[in-house]
């Protein structure tokens, strides 16, 4: 289905204010569309404005669809019994009352145009099924006269107000539980959801006495409340009581003199929610401290392989374990970046620039004055792969730095680069460059066999050749499916 914004690109010459106050609009409707147990189309006008595309859907959760099917990226054109048109060229509501769909489905439609800095730039279509429709109650009046209070304010451009947007998975919506509260702060009505929630919060008595102003210190106090009640702008609050954590939408409403007509209050027991959100702090601040721990005990073996190195005389031996020293401490760089990341994936540049840096004050320590540098971004890896490929280039930054330039002072560069869904790393020297009777697949080398090793592990390929300026290219190339390495 095409999205919104790309529709609105490809077929209209919107300002960009006006198209974000539509998606504004889309972001909020799903209360109007609940309230009025009804379908929302969202049309906008295209260029020739004898045509309208429909760039936005939503169904009621209140009740049944009376569109079957998806409308968005469908267009009307040149249509006298479109309600959408006729409400876009004639700038005011228009409505049908028993409407029968092509499923032979009674539909009562409204057509609503939408104005900004006096000019109609869009139409908003209501659906509502009157063949499922649900006995009249205190809630389903409730909910209507509500919604005829919304569609006034949506006609006059008052709605979506502005504050705060809705979350999609944290704001109330009105089948969690709503007050109708009026301008004095009356009660008019709550329903039985949004009983449940106040009676979980301790208030055993009438819901009549427990309207938010029973709150109304943890909301702000009295004034506050009445500004909640009253303004023009769209707050969200939370409040705990007893343990229980309650969420408050407040949308207030107004009539056609600007006068308040009191307010749309939504509520939701957001208890689970909160407790889940600590689970997660916890568990994620227990994975850090691993991470931590993990790291410095690394660390420690780092610093042990140095001590030893310290004490034997053999050359060979030296050079093994400094080496070894080299393996462990890229390891214990992705641990340390995990320790203190906030995100499941690795910020790679940073591990990568830890292991140059490594590798450069080696060389100079052993008397190579090189200079190992990176040229480009590996983006987030995936912490499965992370590792490997910290000591895939740690391998490949000594291997260069030691036999391709020979101890001589020069330049390494690694030049990571992302090629049609494979993440590339070449490491390029300007040594002395391979031997004619090189063959990788022969080579006794222990650090190209840990390569060659690991990017197998990662479903990779590894290649060692010559450069035509001189020295030696090492290219490696590892899948990266979705998930694996992200931007």
């Amino acid at each position: 289905m095409p999205q919104m914004s790309t529709l609105l690109a490809t077929h209209t010459d919107l300002d960009p204010r006006a198209a974000e106050w539509l998606r504004s609009l889309v972001n909020e409707w799903h209360l109007l569309a609940d309230l009025s147990f009804s379908d929302l189309i969202l049309w906008v006008p295209d260029r020739d404005p004898n045509q309208m595309w429909a760039v936005a859907q939503i169904r009621p959760t209140t009740g049944p669809t009376a569109l079957l099917d998806d409308v968005v990226g469908d267009a009307v054109r040149y249509d006298p019994d479109s309600l959408a048109l006729q409400a876009y060229w004639s700038a005011t509501s228009c409505e049908t009352s028993d409407n029968k769909l092509a499923t032979g489905i009674p539909v009562d439609m409204h057509a609503v145009p939408l104005e900004y800095d006096g000019k109609v730039i869009a139409v908003v279509e209501q659906h509502t099924n009157q063949m499922g429709v649900r006995a009249n109650g205190a809630l389903e009046d409730a909910y209507i006269a509500i919604a005829e209070v919304l569609r006034d304010m949506l006609l006059r451009g008052e709605f979506p107000l502005p504050g705060t947007k809705s979350h999609p998975t944290r704001s109330p919506r009105v089948g969690d539980g709503l007050m109708w509260i009026g301008p004095e702060g009356e009660y008019r009505y709550a329903t039985p959801n949004a009983v449940s929630a106040y009676r979980r919060s301790g208030h055993l008595g009438d819901i009549v006495t427990a309207t938010p102003f029973s709150f109304r210190e943890e909301l702000g106090g009295e004034d506050e409340l009445r500004r909640l009640i009253t303004g023009h702008e769209a707050v969200e609050r939370e409040v705990t009581v007893e343990s229980v954590a309650l969420r408050f939408r407040f949308t207030p409403l107004h009539d056609a003199d600007g006068a308040s007509a009191g307010a749309c209050v939504l509520l939701r027991d957001i208890t689970q929610i909160h407790r889940l959100d600590q689970q997660l702090i916890t568990k994620d601040a227990t994975i850090r401290e691993i991470h931590h721990r993990v790291k410095n005990n690394l660390q420690t073996v780092s610093a042990l392989l140095r001590m030893q190195a310290r004490r034997v005389s053999s050359p060979e031996a030296k050079q093994a374990l400094g080496e070894a020293m080299s393996r462990v401490a890229s390891i214990a760089a992705v641990h340390e970046v995990l320790a203190h990341s906030f995100d499941e994936d690795v910020a790679f540049d940073d591990v990568a620039d830890r292991v140059l840096a490594m590798v450069g004050d080696v060389a100079t320590t052993t008397g190579a004055p090189a200079r190992v540098r990176r040229e480009g971004t590996f983006g987030k890896v995936s912490p499965v792969i992370a590792t490997n490929l910290s000591l895939v280039v740690t391998e490949l930054c000594q291997n260069a730095v030691e036999h391709g330039l020979g101890g001589a002072a020069g330049e390494v560069r690694v030049v990571p680069v992302r090629d049609d869904g494979e993440l590339v790393v070449r490491v390029l020297d300007a040594g002395r460059g391979l031997p004619e009777e090189f063959d990788l697949a022969r080579t006794t080398s222990l650090g190209l066999g840990i390569v060659a090793t690991l990017v197998a592990d990662m479903h990779g390929t590894f290649a060692l050749s010559n450069r035509p300026e001189g020295g030696v290219q090492a290219m490696v190339r590892v899948p990266a499916p979705e998930g694996e390495w992200k931007d």
